[in-house]
Order: structure tokens, then sequence, then C-alpha cells
């Protein structure tokens, strides 16, 4: 498996650095790949509320990053022309899964050439992923073939109001495609508008679905993780400790090992 990781928005250059670092240094030790992942902009919001750094500051701190720690770069895009500028520092555009049927949005970012995770609208069944697939594949340079730079990533789905629930057959479903399948422990937590005019979460159910879900089988984690992430200014309910990461993606690695040897 690889790896996506790191704090929900970029909250400050010092944060970025020390959370990247300590990441990269958990990966390292067991041999997984490293996409550190942060947003500059945080435009999904139920809310006016903090959204982060801004595009021009979000992509310095992440170059640092790419350039001081080694490890390549996945950052949200949310408007078409976001997509050829972020593509000069990122390796990964990742497409929102409220922004995930926007067919501008996938063929801006398919035209990059890099690759783009698409992450599985809240609204959206797994079957219907083949839409933008084939958005992305229609708008891409002739010199990039095949599905392996076009990822998707299961989030959860809405169920009601203020709740979200995973249905893992949907990894199963979306694998058919041919493309890597990522899973989003964090987020399938989430529970969108249920403080005032915040959405909430619980990370304690974390581990719980992350076992669930490699146990069926995923190419990829993705784990929001922050130092402090009650005082987080989005996400906070939901992101991992990065004390508690290393223990985590033991978890992981285990059913991984397990079902390898099987």
């Amino acid at each position: 498996m690889f790896l996506i990781a790191g704090p929900c928005a970029i909250e400050s250059r010092e944060m970025v650095l020390f959370t990247a670092e300590t990441l990269k240094q958990v990966c390292n030790k067991r041999g997984l790949t490293l996409y550190f992942k942060s947003s500059f902009d945080k435009a999904n919001r139920t809310s006016l509320s903090a959204r982060g750094v801004g595009m021009d500051e979000g992509l310095k701190i992440l170059q640092e990053v790419k350039t001081q720690l080694e490890l390549p770069i996945l950052t949200d895009v949310h408007e078409s022309w976001q997509c050829t500028p972020v593509a000069e520092v990122a390796d990964v555009l990742q497409i929102p899964a409220f922004l995930s049927r926007q067919t501008d949005l996938l063929q801006a970012a398919a035209r990059t050439g890099k690759i783009v995770n698409v992450k599985k609208g809240q609204f959206m069944a797994p079957w219907d992923m083949k839409g933008a697939i084939d958005k992305i594949t229609e708008s891409r340079p002739d010199s990039v073939s095949g599905k392996e730079k076009i990822w998707l990533t299961e989030r959860g789905s809405s169920f009601g109001y203020g709740r979200l629930v995973v249905d893992m057959t949907s990894l199963v479903e979306m694998r058919r495609f041919g493309c890597p399948i990522v899973f989003d422990a964090t987020h399938s937590v989430q529970q969108p508008s249920s403080q005032t005019g915040i959405t909430g979460g619980n990370r304690t159910m974390v581990p719980h679905l992350m076992r669930a879900a490699v146990a069926v089988g995923v190419d990829g984690l993705f784990l929001e993780v922050h130092p402090d992430p009650d005082k987080a200014i989005s996400d906070a309910a939901n992101q991992v400790k990065l004390n508690d990461f290393e223990t985590i993606i033991d978890e992981a690695l285990t059913i991984e090992k397990a079902l390898k040897q099987q």
C-alpha cells in the first residue's frame, strides 16, 4: 500500500514541516511510500470560517516539503484555472468529493498529465465513477496512458442528515475499473454539519473502518493527521493525532501482511 497523509489544511509552515518530517520517519521505517497531503484552501465549508493560507503561500510551503524532505505532494484543486500552477508543485491533483462530477475541473486536471485522485462524492454510487474516469481519460496528453494515474477514493456516503456510512462493497465495485483504489479513513467518520455551522466527526472510529478496508483490499490509505487536531482550523473532530499515527499504520500493515500470506 501507499499512504496519503498530512494535516487537513496548511495552518503554518512550521506545523506542516514538523508533521511531514514525522510522517516520513514512520513510513521510511516500514518501507511505505508517503504522499504528503495538505490543502492551501478549504473552499467546501458549511459556513464562513478559516480556509487556510491561500494558493500562493500554500504552494511555497508544499514546495519546501517536496524539496527538503523529498516527499511527493498531493493537494486539492477547486477551480479549473488552479490546475496548471498547482501541478508545478504537486505530484497528485485531488478532486474534492463535492466536485467529483465537475467536467471542466476533471478535464483541466487531466491535461496536466499528473496523477488525478478523484474522491467519490458522498452522493454518488461507486459505478457512477466511470463518468469521472472517462472525462479524465479523454482529456489526457497523448504521452499519458493507462489507468494507473487515475486514483479513486472512497470517503463514505450520505446517510440522512449529518451522517456518513461506508459501504465496503464500493471498494470492490470501483476496482473493476482497473484504477488504484484508496480508502479515506478520516473523512469517512465525518458528521457533516452536525455542529452549528461546523462538520463534526468521531476519530475513534478511524482505526476500525481502516482495518475493514484493508481486509477488503485497497491500494492506498488516506489519513488526515495533525499534531493537535482539536485545535485544527478544519476537520478537528476526525483528524488523527500525530502521536497515534504509528500505531494505526502498524494495525493496517499487520492485516495486509496476513492477507499476503494467505
